[in-house]
């Protein structure tokens, strides 16, 4: 016969899913990866699907028939009435007692937490900031793109530095260097090259993420105009960050900001020194840490905090992702 562990956290990404059993003291019995959880892209069932697949073999490699509490954080849970779907299509597959379902924010912060109270912008393929006080308040914005008043992340910055190398190879912009380091990055002489690649499909569009990393480098080279794109979203990193801290009262309180997400974790030195500098001045008792360790530890103390489990139990977790 199966036992029943203490936790199923789930970090459940658009590209990848971490899963992991967790027993009531905090060891972690069992883990696996598999496939990003994608419902808008792929439907619900579908993703479910995906999802049931990886935990199944988690939970046989636990031994567990079950848990006392699932703690999933999935993106795309971005809205109220998205969380309570999620919740209850979790809740069918009779995993655990109890169901939470967060966004995959929150893991990030509680995996730079040492308790459930902070702040956390992640700045990966998009953008979100997300907040909690131990009281069970949390602070939080749609995030699902322009239409909630979003700007930002590594594909927004994509599509900024490709608008503005665009517009200065044809004169309706300032000149830029970014018209030369973007198609050159694909092999290609110039921006006209770059534009029909892209609209044609000779370079597919999931390479444009490929060029964020290009804009920081010619930020770093000096040049104005993609300076002034990673200046926009420091600033905005940082707004986000001072609205959540704000909301939670906490402005005035020295205060954990959790920085994670891919473009951030990167540590590019433009960004990364604008950001505090703006903390700094902005939200001075505010405590800015990067955190790269991943994201399922965050989503394993949360279900730790539920159940409750001891300080030891959240401490022997934390030290297995630390090593």
């Amino acid at each position: 016969m199966g036992l029943t562990a203490g936790v199923l956290a789930i970090d459940a990404g658009n590209s990848k899913t971490d899963v992991a059993v967790i027993g009531s003291d905090g060891a972690v019995l069992a883990a696996a990866r598999g496939e990003g959880f994608r419902p808008p892209a792929v439907g619900l069932d579908t993703a479910m699907g995906t999802l049931t697949g990886t935990v199944g073999r988690a939970l046989a490699d636990a031994g567990a028939t079950g848990v006392l509490r699932v703690s999933a954080c999935l993106a795309n849970a971005d809205l109220p009435v998205e969380e309570e779907q999620l919740t209850a299509a979790l809740a069918a597959c009779g995993w655990g007692g109890t169901v939470a379902v967060r966004n995959d924010t929150f893991a990030v912060l509680r995996a730079g937490v040492d308790e459930p109270r902070g702040v956390a912008v992640v700045c990966g393929a998009g953008i979100n900031c997300v907040g909690m006080r131990p009281d069970g308040r949390t602070a939080r914005f749609p995030a699902i793109g322009r239409v909630s008043g979003d700007w930002g992340g590594g594909w927004a910055l994509a599509e900024e530095a490709l608008w503005h190398a665009a517009r200065a190879s044809d004169g309706r912009g300032g000149p830029t260097a970014l018209a030369d380091t973007l198609p050159a990055h694909f092999g290609l002489s110039g921006m006209a090259g770059l534009i029909e690649a892209l609209h044609l499909g000779h370079v597919p569009r999931a390479r444009r993420h490929e060029l964020t990393p290009v804009l920081f480098a010619t930020a770093a080279g000096g040049d104005g105009v993609a300076r002034a794109i990673v200046a926009r979203q420091a600033e905005e990193i940082v707004t986000m960050a001072v609205v959540a801290l704000t909301r939670l009262s906490l402005l005035d309180e020295e205060t954990p900001v959790v920085l994670g997400g891919s473009v951030l974790a990167a540590r590019h030195p433009l960004l990364d020194d604008r950001v505090h500098a703006l903390l700094a001045e902005r939200a001075p008792k505010a405590v800015p840490r990067v955190v790269t360790v991943r994201p399922v530890l965050g989503a394993g103390l949360l279900g730790l905090d539920a159940l409750p489990a001891p300080a030891s139990a959240h401490a022997r977790l934390r030290g297995h992702y630390a090593s």
